[in-house]
């Protein structure tokens, strides 16, 4: 069974005991965390949301927070003598999926 979930403005397909990248949710390391934003519940028997499957819920485990790697924005006018460095790390949360309840 499978499940397409909602989280972060990013859709994302879920399997049981399936470990995912997420983008940053308020929550701790061991916590338990629940997606109700569920779009879509494949398997035996398929549920379409519109926009969201009524009653279908998704229980995950936060396993850990973090940053990405570091991107390098570069600015660069040519013969202007303008040029801007900045970097970035977009945090994440990594999580466990423990039930797809349809």
């Amino acid at each position: 069974m499978y499940a397409i979930i909602e989280t972060g403005g990013k859709q994302v397909k879920v399997e049981e005991g399936q470990s995912v990248f997420v983008e940053k949710l308020e929550a701790e390391t061991g916590e338990a965390v629940t997606f109700d934003k569920v779009l879509f519940v494949g398997g035996d028997d398929v549920k379409v949301g519109a926009p969201y499957v009524e009653g279908a819920t998704v229980a995950a485990k936060v396993e850990k927070q973090g940053r990405q790697k570091k991107v390098t924005v570069f600015k660069y006018k040519p013969k202007k003598n303008y040029h801007r460095k900045q970097g970035h790390r977009q945090p994440y949360t990594k999580v466990t999926i423990q039930k797809i309840n349809a």
